[in-house]
């Protein structure tokens, strides 16, 4: 249904190293940039190899909020090792706990996910969902 999704971050070059960092835990690469420092309109893409993009991120260093409470954005992974990668990444570059890895029994049998908030205030969530 989605093409792709677009978060605005305040700093480009913290944020393409965040996502780089992370997205690579679940097997996402960049897809393609546009950074030129110290000018305006610089973006970044991500999504799977050899595709398209599926998630970009663009440079809004003025008046960049992150959606309120009751948003965010899940990633698929392909196996519980790959959340796990994800959310130490995402510590390790500037994001913060949002609920650590570990099985969710609400969401169903299998759901295996870690919750983090990006250094711009986004929540994102790695999950894996299927019996290993």
């Amino acid at each position: 249904m989605l093409h792709h999704a677009s978060l605005g971050v305040y700093d480009i070059e913290r944020s393409a190293a965040f996502y780089d960092a992370t997205l690579a835990a679940l097997g996402y690469i960049r897809v393609w940039d546009d950074i030129r420092p110290g000018q305006t309109g610089q973006a970044v893409g991500y999504g799977p190899p050899g595709g398209g993009d599926k998630l970009a991120i663009k440079h809004r260093p003025d008046g960049q909020r992150a959606p309120g409470p009751g948003f965010h954005l899940a990633f698929a992974a392909p196996n519980r090792q790959a959340v796990d990668r994800f959310y130490a990444a995402a510590i390790a570059h500037g994001g913060s706990d949002n609920g650590g890895p570990g099985l969710r029994s609400h969401y169903g049998e299998h759901y295996y996910a870690a919750f983090v908030i990006d250094p711009d205030g986004h929540a994102l969530e790695a999950v894996f969902n299927s019996a290993e």
